[in-house]
């Protein structure tokens, strides 16, 4: 059985995944950047689909897969499994603003109740399983009330972020035609609010997120866990991305920008559990770097005797092919929780592979700790073939055995 999934927000990450799946699948390339593997035994990589995209980007819609993996990267052939997909027009509610592409939504073609609608047709047609949104990123404020959200849409609110139409769009989908699953990759505010993980569950559906964590903000998570285990006290944290891709042209917008400082900022205090000095952001774009971006991190901290050290730490890392990896595990886990009863959102699921897992009130973790949640939580649930040699499920009854703890 396959894992069909829909993208919604045809940009990098989204081709990165399409390219990376349809290469994995040509035998050309290993598993590498997908942190479970084929270690799941419902879904294997290889049954993952991409079976339908959504974009507003006139230099997109209406052209297949193949035509958009051009666009990104021209080096490669053309693979046959991509013709068959061809994306098609979204909702744009302005989610492109101060963006340079020519950009139109269905709502500009009828009301946006009916573009809603529309989106949902494309969805059950496709019989997708699972949508991953993947749109640029925009700032959130989640409605009251579900029913306060179904007043916007049915009154055309222009004011209603995209990502918020497409949440609407698939609790009407998962009343009519079967459960789904939402992976919100985004900063929005989607699985972190009550008013939606409380739509879906109502709905026997999944919604997991907010915003994937894939580059220097678990990282830093990790070295805070490192020196809160050993009782280094952090004195301050700098951490800078700059980045050359549309993702990092929009973070110019102040109000997109804040969204995702909001959740790359908890990250310490939740760890600490303590307040110190932090400027975690996202801080420029040149377009020389393209995909590749600049990360600087700098972390002073208080040691025994009062000592005073610091850690640096520069890299370049490519940024969407870090995501689209843990894609190719959410969009699975996803689909195992759906078809095994779970509904609402998952926490050991979105503390390891999100910046700020959902439900409302949950900590950010270190990944290292959520790391071995995430595998308890497989294994609960029956779903692991073989247990990752750095889990801790893999040595820990040979430690409790060696220190005559059974």
């Amino acid at each position: 059985m396959s894992v069909r999934v829909g993208i919604v927000g045809q940009g990098y990450v989204a081709t990165t995944l399409a390219l990376g799946l349809a290469r994995i699948k040509r035998g050309e390339i290993g598993l590498n950047g997908i942190p479970l593997q084929n270690f799941l035994r419902s879904y294997r990589v290889e049954d993952v689909e991409i079976v339908c995209s959504i974009d507003v980007d006139a230099a997109k819609v209406g052209r297949s897969l193949s035509d958009v993996v051009s666009m990104y990267y021209p080096e490669f052939p053309r693979y046959q499994s991509l013709e068959g997909v061809t994306v098609s027009k979204g909702i744009h509610l302005g989610s492109t603003s101060n963006i340079p592409i020519k950009a139109s939504g269905l709502e500009e073609e009828m009301d946006l109740e009916n573009a809603v609608y529309s989106v949902v047709s494309t969805w059950e047609r496709c019989g997708v399983d699972v949508l991953i949104n993947l749109i640029t990123t925009e700032y959130t404020e989640p409605p009251e009330s579900f029913q306060d959200l179904r007043k916007l849409v049915k009154s055309g609110g222009t004011k209603l972020p995209a990502t918020y139409a497409y949440l609407y769009a698939a609790t009407i989908y998962a009343e009519t035609v079967k459960p789904v699953a939402f992976i919100n990759a985004i900063p929005a505010v989607a699985a972190r609010s009550n008013v939606f993980v409380d739509a879906f569950a109502e709905r026997g559906s999944i919604i997991l997120g907010d915003d994937g964590a894939s580059g220097a903000t678990p990282l830093t998570s990790d070295i805070i866990e490192h020196l809160a285990e050993r009782n280094r006290v952090p004195r301050g944290v700098v951490q800078f991305n700059i980045g050359g891709n549309t993702d990092f042209l929009a973070l110019l917008d102040e109000s997109r920008n804040k969204a995702k400082e909001k959740t790359k900022s908890s990250v310490v205090a939740d760890v600490l559990g303590f307040e110190v000095p932090t400027y975690i952001k996202p801080t420029g774009f040149s377009e020389y770097l393209g995909d590749k971006k600049f990360v600087s991190m700098h972390i002073e901290y208080v040691g025994f005797n009062g000592a005073v050290d610091e850690i640096v730490v520069n890299a370049r890392i490519n940024d969407s092919p870090a995501l689209a990896g843990l894609l190719v595990d959410l969009v699975r886990l996803a689909k195992i929780a759906i078809d095994r009863g779970f509904s609402g959102t998952i926490y050991e699921v979105n503390s390891f592979y999100m910046k700020s897992p959902g439900p409302a009130g949950s900590k950010s973790i270190s990944r290292i700790v959520a790391y071995q949640l995430l595998i308890d939580w497989l294994l609960r649930v029956g779903e692991l073939v073989k247990i990752p040699r750095y889990s801790i499920h893999s040595y820990l009854p040979e430690l409790r055995k060696a220190y005559g703890l059974d």
